[in-house]
This record gives structure tokens, C-alpha cells and sequence, in this order.
């Protein structure tokens, strides 16, 4: 093994440990200030329960991989260092507000979503561009010319920790909401982003962890 492997190796990026602040909030709301970071994302509608949902996921992750092991494809860009893939995010909405009833469960096929996973700041415009090209060729999906490489900086947040089903997602937002009005905190709109740091394939849906964040003026 070469110095330079050594020194990537010992410099691997693990997110869960390095950017807590980001990651790993507790289970009571929190406010938090977020820098701009990088993304692939994809948009889309409808509910997430329906088999398309999947595909959405799997071709943001083909490009995520990518990156992660560029340099064993010959293609490291500069500054490239070893990382943690970073988990996959959601920014959630409705497609037609009016059907909004805060005290009705949410229909699911009037949800549009902005799904996204974070890189490092080593990837750049042309390199990312590169690995989408890449990845067609390897791996094609026919939502990869969905795909936009983005630079998001949320700001002002309020974040918790939920553990449960997505579901009762609705109880800890109404922690946040309470949380916004004791500390006289006003919530941007109805938007809200979810951070999946579950599996929830391999994970039951009572021990579901996912981070829920939304941005406040």
C-alpha cells in the first residue's frame, strides 16, 4: 500500500461521528444552523409506499457509489478523500395544499418529494457530471436525466430525532411546532426535510430513525 492509500485511508470521513451537530440529534427539538452543502437530487409525486418509490432511491445511490469508489475506476478527482456515503434525505410537500387537514392522516398520492443524497465537497460541477455519464453507461436508469447536481444551504432549522414509524411522524412535529412557539420561532412554510438513518428494509418500523428538520425564518 502506497502512502498516499495509507494517509486516505486514515483520514476516512465517518459523518455519523464527525458532524453530530448534523446527524445526531436527541429525541427534543433542537435549533440548528446549516452550512450549504452539496447533492445529487431527483424530484417526483405521487406515494411513497408504490413500487416506483424504489427506483427513485436505488438510481440516487448508483451515483453516491460512484463517487465513493471513483478512484478504483481510475477516475479520483482532486482533493478526492475517503468518506462514509452519506444517508438519503427527503424534502416533502404537498401537491395540492388545499386538501391539507392537520388533524386528517396525510393522503400519500398528494405528496411531491425531493429525494437527495449529500457528497463531499471534493465533487464538483464537471465531476459530477462525469459520474451521471458514468453511471449510464454502467448502470442505466431511465430517471437518470432526471437527476440535478445541486448546492443546498438550508439555514435556520429546527431538528429532532424520531424513532418510530413514519407514520406518527405527526406527534414529533408537533413537538417541533410547540418548540417553535416557547422560543418565539417562526416556521418558513410547510416543507419539511426527513434524514432515513434506518434500513427500512432490515429495520421494524417501531426502531425507524430518521431525522426530521424544517427551516425556520
Amino acid at each position: 500500500m502506497t502512502i498516499t492509500k495509507v494517509w486516505i485511508k486514515l483520514m476516512k470521513h465517518e459523518w455519523k461521528k464527525q458532524e453530530k451537530e448534523f446527524y445526531a440529534p436527541k429525541q427534543v427539538p433542537q435549533k440548528v444552523i446549516l452550512p450549504s452543502f452539496k447533492f445529487f437530487t431527483i424530484a417526483g409525486e405521487g406515494n411513497p409506499n408504490n413500487a416506483f418509490f424504489s427506483d427513485y432511491i436505488a438510481v440516487l445511490y448508483s451515483l453516491a457509489y460512484a463517487v465513493k469508489m471513483s478512484p478504483k475506476q481510475n477516475k479520483q478527482p482532486e482533493g478526492y478523500f475517503d468518506y462514509t456515503v452519506y444517508p438519503l434525505e427527503g424534502v416533502w410537500d404537498l401537491i395540492d395544499k388545499s386538501k391539507y387537514n392537520p388533524e386528517d392522516r396525510i393522503d400519500k398520492d398528494n405528496l411531491k418529494f425531493t429525494l437527495m443524497i449529500r457528497q463531499p465537497s471534493f465533487v464538483s460541477d464537471t465531476f459530477a457530471r462525469e459520474i451521471i455519464e458514468m453511471t449510464k453507461e454502467k448502470k442505466p436508469s431511465y430517471l437518470l436525466d432526471n437527476v440535478l447536481f445541486d448546492t443546498i444551504e438550508e439555514g435556520a432549522c429546527v431538528q429532532m430525532l424520531h424513532i418510530g414509524s413514519y407514520d406518527d411522524k405527526p406527534a414529533s412535529f408537533g413537538k417541533m411546532e410547540a418548540y417553535c412557539t416557547e422560543n418565539n420561532l417562526q416556521r418558513k412554510s410547510k416543507m419539511h426535510r426527513e434524514i432515513y438513518l434506518s434500513d427500512a428494509r432490515k429495520t421494524t418500523p417501531q426502531k425507524l430513525k430518521t431525522i426530521l428538520r424544517f427551516q425556520i425564518l
